[in-house]
């Protein structure tokens, strides 16, 4: 199947099998960041932003993506280092392996507006929300709800 998809900001057609899973096509890009936790969509270690939304990048099938935007960790790390800066100084980064969608899901709640100047909410319960579908095994949350809501409000 030939598409045309926004790569972290940058036009690439492709001619692959519809049914290539996003992360497999996005790791043999060498875009390793992306990590594949579960497999089957419940961990979050695979997110990315597909149209500033996060999604399983394992469960998403690259057939759908054509002229779509699709942002990676990387891409995060390069258009914000803002983000990634939030991280290290909250010390929210243990094993690595959860915190490239953490740190997806933290920009997908930028990019929805989170805690921008809304007084109606509790910012915490928002990012908390945000960070629902990717699990940690290394940390208690504090610090990376921390490092979201420092991001957030930088």
């Amino acid at each position: 199947m030939k598409l045309t998809v926004d790569l972290n900001g940058s036009t690439r057609h492709i001619d692959l099998d519809a049914t290539t899973s996003l992360l497999d096509w996005l790791r043999s890009l060498g875009l390793t960041g992306t990590k594949e936790g579960c497999g089957i969509g419940v961990c979050g270690a695979c997110t990315v932003l597909v149209d500033d939304l996060p999604v399983s990048s394992c469960l998403t099938l690259i057939g759908v993506l054509d002229d779509r935007h699709v942002v990676t960790v990387e891409g995060v790390a390069d258009s914000d280092p803002g983000l990634v800066e939030a991280f290290v100084d909250c010390e929210a980064m243990q094993c690595g392996i959860c915190t490239p969608g953490h740190v997806m899901a933290a920009a997908g709640a930028r990019r929805a507006g989170v805690g921008l100047g809304d007084d109606s909410g509790d910012v915490d319960e928002e990012i908390r929300q945000w960070l629902a579908g990717n699990l940690c095994r290394c940390t208690g949350y504090e610090t990376i709800v921390a490092a979201v809501r420092s991001y957030l409000e930088r």
